[in-house]
């Protein structure tokens, strides 16, 4: 029987400009759906686990539609919460080269906003489950979906689950002292933190030395010494992962990750990415090292595994990853050559 992964979170309508058309001349847009822990929830269910997602979405027919889209990639959609007043919506404009990608949210009461502690049965959604994941998303819709994931989070550990968080430090949702204040109730819970390059400094102010993120080169060593802080802040952490994203353009980045144990640094191979769509990026690394970690892959491999998966999100417009295990197998095996199969 597949392991069962559950992810609690928002998932949104997309409402992206076609190609690197600007908002201010586009006439029309292209229609998906999306969030961090729905993106997560989808590439766990593509890598065959069980996946179950749970949210809180209106009684219309765009919250039909949304539960729909995660049903058609096999999500468990069962303990979704129906209610509230509407699906919220962001607009994406893509970048290119040095014109940055730019995203606009409308999402004030959204049904998300609205859950509350006891609105969510946890001891009926997490029974069978082995793992359970949340994003610093989540919390930063209100004060009662705060509330709602350190309940959430605490459940998940009382019932023996691993648990793992990507901290997602969103400034256009709160403030560095409110993420600080809710995410330490969060992280008291976690077992595997997930951030990006900038993440730990944002929400604890634990900086990487002097590393520049907008220069385009990261000193790789630096981000040992934020994963030892991260676990000294928070000593039920049994492993940190921090995904490196070196951005020479909107178009061209370097990616990869480290990973700390407690014990023993790891370090990904780097990956040239011609950006086709970095939105969900992060979600596909965080599923790819879950997914690792709870086959029993060894640490370094399953940090190549999330690398590679997320390399490849980069080449598929939408928030979710289509790939499968065995795609992310040949990139590792291969090289990326991206020549045609026949």
């Amino acid at each position: 029987m597949p392991t069962k992964v559950v992810t609690f979170g928002e998932i949104m309508l997309r409402l992206s400009t076609p190609g690197y058309e600007r908002f201010v001349q586009t006439k029309q847009f292209d229609v998906n759906y999306g969030g961090g822990e729905a993106n997560v929830a989808v590439s766990l269910a593509n890598f065959g686990l069980d996946s179950a997602y749970v949210t809180r979405l209106p009684k219309n027919d765009l919250g039909d539609a949304a539960v729909n889209e995660l049903r058609r990639y096999g999500v468990y959609t069962e303990s979704i919460v129906r209610g509230g007043e509407r699906l919220g919506i962001y607009f994406l404009e893509t970048g290119a080269s040095q014109r940055p990608s730019k995203v606009l949210y409308d999402r004030s009461h959204a049904a998300i906003a609205d859950v509350a502690p006891g609105m969510i049965d946890w001891a009926k959604v997490l029974e069978g489950a082995k793992w359970f994941h949340v994003t610093g998303i989540t919390p930063a819709l209100s004060a009662t979906a705060a509330q709602a994931t350190v309940e959430a989070v605490t459940a998940a550990r009382s019932k023996g689950l691993t648990v793992s968080c990507d901290l997602n430090y969103r400034k256009k949702l709160w403030t560095r002292e409110q993420a600080e204040k809710t995410m330490t109730q969060v992280m008291q819970n976690v077992d595997v933190a997930i951030a990006n390059e900038e993440d730990a400094e944002m929400v604890f102010g634990i900086k990487a030395g002097e590393t520049d993120v907008h220069a385009g080169k990261l000193d790789v060593a630096k981000y040992q010494s934020v994963a030892e802080q991260l676990m000294k802040k928070f000593p039920l952490l049994k492993k940190v992962a921090i995904t490196l994203r070196e951005s020479l353009s909107a178009s061209d980045n370097n990616w990869s990750a480290v990973l700390w144990d407690g014990a023993k640094f790891y370090q990904s191979r780097k990956y040239a990415i011609r950006v086709v769509d970095r939105v969900g990026g992060g979600d596909a690394f965080g599923a790819g090292l879950i997914y690792g970690l709870v086959s029993g892959k060894p640490a370094q491999d399953s940090l190549e595994f999330a690398v590679a998966a997320s390399c490849l999100k980069h080449t598929i417009p939408g928030d979710f990853s289509h790939c499968s295990v065995a795609e992310v197998e040949s990139l590792l095996k291969e090289g990326g050559s991206g020549r045609v199969q026949r």
